[in-house]
């Protein structure tokens, strides 16, 4: 379980196919501090630490990650946003993100809002699964390469955030442009809501 507040910029330093996974390399300040079967964020995908060593950390992604998510798009030199597992102990300072991406989007614009940036996404609209929950609400949360954000202006198929300068310049937010493809976590609790509603 994660809150959506990412902890640095991962820099990819390997990617190695291993039949239909793919294992990733990470440089992180903090992967001296992990330990093997740790869970930690990649962009939003909840993946758990295989080997340790150098200042790096190893993951594997398996063939469905890779389908539902942009790691497969990951090449050396990359910057990942990563996060470590939520503390219980500690302030829920973004959302409840469960590190189960849904699908992916592609950013459609990117505009200037006086000293902050709005950036727009989409993604194919299916009504099934917008009955089951997976869609924005104006002023709710959704996870976009694992930063927990609020939305605004959402239509059917797409979103808008704002991004603070302290957040462009602290995530891969940094390096989109349109036509970037990121990963959205739509909110769990709006799909339970939507589950629930279903058997009422």
């Amino acid at each position: 379980m994660f809150s959506g507040i990412v902890e640095e910029m991962a820099v990819v330093t390997a990617v190695e196919k291993r039949g239909g996974n793919v294992d990733l390399t990470l440089r992180a300040t903090f992967a001296q501090e992990l330990e093997i079967d740790q869970s930690v964020s990649h962009n939003g995908v909840c993946l758990t630490v295989v080997r340790l060593g150098g200042g790096t950390y190893t993951v594997t992604a398996m063939h469905e990650t890779l389908e539902r998510s942009n790691l497969g798009l990951l090449k050396v030199g990359d910057r990942v946003n990563v996060e470590r597992s939520m503390r219980m102990d500690g302030r829920l300072d973004g959302h409840i993100v469960q590190g189960h991406v849904d699908m992916t989007a592609t950013c459609v614009a990117v505009a200037d809002a006086d000293g902050s940036k709005y950036f727009t996404f989409e993604y194919p609209f299916d009504g099934e699964m917008a009955r089951r929950g997976y869609f924005t609400v104006d002023k709710g949360s959704v996870t976009v390469n694992g930063v927990s954000l609020t939305v605004c202006s959402p239509e059917d198929s797409k979103f808008t955030v704002a991004i603070i300068p302290y957040t462009l310049k602290h995530t891969n937010f940094c390096d989109m442009a349109v036509g970037t493809k990121v990963n959205i976590e739509f909110d769990i609790l709006g799909k339970y809501i939507a589950r629930l509603s279903h058997f009422s």
